[in-house]
């Protein structure tokens, strides 16, 4: 329990600090309420302070890259492909990107993707294995 004696003046926070108490009040199983009073807070101050966070974030200059799922089926009457071709596919080159390789299926992102796109290849590899 904080005790506050004297005459009542307005605290100012570090923003670093801000940012701490605002993470807390998304983590999952916290209230905004329950966070607000352990910090010594209004909830409306700290509702606050999440709008101004929101708000302060740079607007994506790119769409966020949305992916469709897929589903591949071999087909029952294809022969394998000669062993000329798969000796010349699997002949190590220069790297141009980042290749993931998952239960046969190869992924390859050019070395021009953003960040943002890598992330959201692996984050749907993730999802899916």
């Amino acid at each position: 329990m904080e005790v506050f004696t004297g005459a009542g003046r307005r605290r100012t926070w570090p923003a670093d600090e801000k940012a701490a108490i605002v993470a807390e009040s998304y983590a999952p199983g916290r209230t905004v309420c329950g966070v607000a009073r352990r910090h010594g807070l209004t909830p409306a101050q700290l509702f606050t302070w999440r709008r101004l966070a929101r708000r302060a974030r740079q607007p994506l200059k790119e769409p966020p890259v949305r992916f469709v799922p897929v589903v591949v089926e071999a087909g029952p009457g294809l022969p394998p492909p000669p062993a000329s071709q798969l000796r010349r596919a699997r002949r190590p080159g220069p790297v141009r990107g980042i290749e993931v390789e998952m239960d046969g299926i190869v992924v390859r992102i050019g070395s021009g993707a953003s960040p943002q796109a890598i992330g959201a290849v692996i984050r749907a590899l993730r999802a899916t294995s």
